[in-house]
């Protein structure tokens, strides 16, 4: 019996401090994998106009005849570049969103827990 009144808890302002920070420590790599996603993107979309700009002036000068037709083949290379990297920005649109998504929960989570504490807060000033 002598273990059960010897029970102590910890003071419920530690608890929600330890929890801020394990959740400002989440919110950071949310952050910092959503930059590493939009530099990739940004990447992408910046080799993706000079493919097909590339693309396109090769094709005009083929029609042109001032590039020989054998340049085709470089052509359908860069389509099957564009049309990956088309994916690929697609794909990392939607990562990008649910990292927004999972930043806004975790937003919520921190919220919904301040404003409990709060109101537990509250209601042990109110019985005091």
């Amino acid at each position: 019996m002598a273990s059960i009144f010897g029970f102590r808890s910890r003071n419920p302002a530690r608890d929600k401090q330890t929890d801020l920070q394990r959740f400002d420590r989440l919110a950071k790599l949310f952050d910092q994998i959503a930059a590493e996603i939009e530099a990739e993107k940004t990447g992408l979309e910046n080799r993706y106009r000079s493919t097909s700009t590339n693309a396109a002036f090769l094709v005009e000068a083929v029609e042109n005849g001032s590039a020989s037709t054998s340049k085709l083949s470089d052509v359908g290379a860069m389509t099957s570049a564009i049309l990956n990297c088309e994916r690929r920005i697609a794909e990392l649109a939607r990562q990008n969103g649910v990292m927004k998504e999972l930043r806004h929960s975790l937003d919520a989570i921190v919220e919904d827990g301040a404003d409990r504490v709060d109101t537990q807060a509250g209601r042990n000033r109110s019985a005091g």
